[in-house]
């Protein structure tokens, strides 16, 4: 997965035309300002960033799939807007990750490790939500293998989900630019890289 954010419509466009499918935004409001002029590509489009729960209702409009999911409060307020939106209601389901606080910075979010089993087996009473695995973020490290810790870990933790709650959880988002190579040694199924393909990022804009 590309992650676009801060990067110009004209960077996605780019890398949308050297193949790249997956694109994952950070914020609600910065992805907003986008995507009118990238409307005409069929690309899949991940909320990667933390999402506050008053913005669920846009974000579920706005995004296939929302990799952040930290509480049932938040679920519950994604599957409410999945249904009333036009062009999401029916047939169509919203494709979240949990995402995993393995970290104790303050700045990280996500669910503590004891609420896993809990928050799975709330997800699956949502009718419009396709739980499909796990999502971390490791606290960063100029060396690299001080991050395979955090991603064993994440996987240890899907497998036991997996045996206690009988869900497939087939994806572990875990991995970047910098670091996604130990991340799929240790069982990555997807790897968000921004600056490794769009380069040096840009300032962020404003909130």
């Amino acid at each position: 997965m590309a992650i676009s954010k801060t990067f110009p419509a004209a960077a996605i466009r780019a890398a949308w035309d050297a193949g790249v499918r997956h694109f994952g935004e950070n914020r609600v409001q910065e992805w907003e300002s986008k995507r009118g002029d990238l409307a005409d590509l069929g690309a899949t489009w991940h909320l990667v960033g933390h999402l506050q729960s008053n913005k669920a209702r846009r974000a579920a409009g706005l995004f296939h799939c929302i990799d952040s999911v930290d509480s049932l409060d938040l679920a519950r307020r994604l599957d409410l807007a999945a249904g009333s939106e036009p062009g999401i209601s029916g047939t169509r389901r919203v494709r979240v990750l949990i995402e995993v606080r393995l970290a104790p910075e303050e700045t990280k979010s996500g669910a503590e490790p004891p609420e896993l089993e809990a928050l799975v087996r709330g997800l699956a009473a949502f009718p419009r939500l396709d739980l499909a695995g796990l999502m971390c973020i490791p606290p960063p490290a100029e060396d690299t293998e001080r991050m395979r810790p955090c991603f064993r870990r994440l996987r240890e933790l899907r497998d036991a989900l997996r045996n206690a709650t009988g869900a497939a959880l087939p994806v572990l988002s875990m991995g970047m630019s910098h670091d996604f190579e130990v991340a799929i040694e240790e069982g990555a199924t997807e790897v968000r890289v921004g600056s490794a393909i769009f380069g040096a990022r840009p300032p962020l804009p404003p909130a």
